[in-house]
């Protein structure tokens, strides 16, 4: 989605970074969205097993991180990242693999890749890989604390909010635009993580999401960089992903 020139509030203070441009990519599709989605259909109120760390790309998601590769192969190396940043979660790290190998058969040079630990995803605590069904049937009065509080405020027990995510996101963006004048960067992470970008960008005094905004997987978001300042392009863009829609269309005639 194609957004407007600048929609900065017009009293945010938005600090300076150096940057040339930024992307920021969504991983695929993974095994813990497609269990959580069939949990809220059934109501199932078991948790997704094993760490969040670790979940994997499904095998659409896998398919999507080689559309992502299509994506970057079209990018010229003049205009596109120079330099790639990625979550060491397993399923930002599959995505962005999928990505590079695609776009190598296409011809486009490797990038420099970096990990970095403050672009993991929302730590949920306790409730880590909780579908909301099996919150609600397990702490009903944490549900009720949720909505109550909004999902950007809301902090599980031994976890993180977006608040917390956005401060340490504010400090990766801090340190790369020192680290990296000049340079154009791919980040690679999730979704709360692409949130807590638009957030922090937008300067001191942007207003909080009252709903975050919506991050499909496998969508490209870009803020173009003067040198000064970083404004927000596109959010949530997924046209590379058409084909891939027009492929499962078939497999349903």
């Amino acid at each position: 989605m194609r957004m407007p020139a600048d929609e900065m509030p017009p009293t945010a203070l938005v600090p300076p970074c150096a940057l040339a441009g930024m992307w920021a990519v969504r991983h695929g599709q993974s095994t813990a969205n497609v269990a959580f989605a069939t949990a809220e259909e059934s109501g199932a109120t078991v948790p997704v097993p094993g760490r969040d760390h670790d979940v994997p790309l499904s095998d659409p998601g896998a398919a999507q991180a080689a559309a992502l590769g299509n994506w970057l192969a079209g990018q010229t190396p003049e205009a596109g990242p120079d330099l790639v940043v990625c979550s060491p979660y397993r399923r930002a790290l599959q995505t962005w693999e999928g990505m590079a190998a695609r776009a190598a058969q296409l011809g486009r040079p490797r990038l420099d890749v970096l990990v970095d630990e403050r672009l993991r995803d929302r730590e949920m605590g306790v409730f880590e890989l909780h579908p909301p069904a099996a919150l609600r049937a397990r702490a009903p009065e944490e549900a009720t604390r949720r909505k109550l509080m909004g999902e950007w405020y809301y902090r599980p027990p031994g976890g993180e909010a977006f608040t917390d995510v956005a401060v340490r996101v504010g400090q990766f963006v801090s340190d790369l635009g020192r680290a990296a004048p000049g340079r154009r960067v791919l980040v690679v992470a999730h979704d709360g993580v692409v949130s807590a970008l638009r957030y922090v960008l937008a300067g001191i005094g942007a207003v909080a999401p009252e709903e975050l905004p919506p991050v499909p997987n496998a969508s490209v978001s870009q803020w173009n960089g003067d040198g000064h300042r970083l404004r927000l392009a596109v959010w949530g863009d997924t046209t590379h992903l058409t084909s891939l829609d027009d492929m499962e269309g078939m497999r349903h005639v």
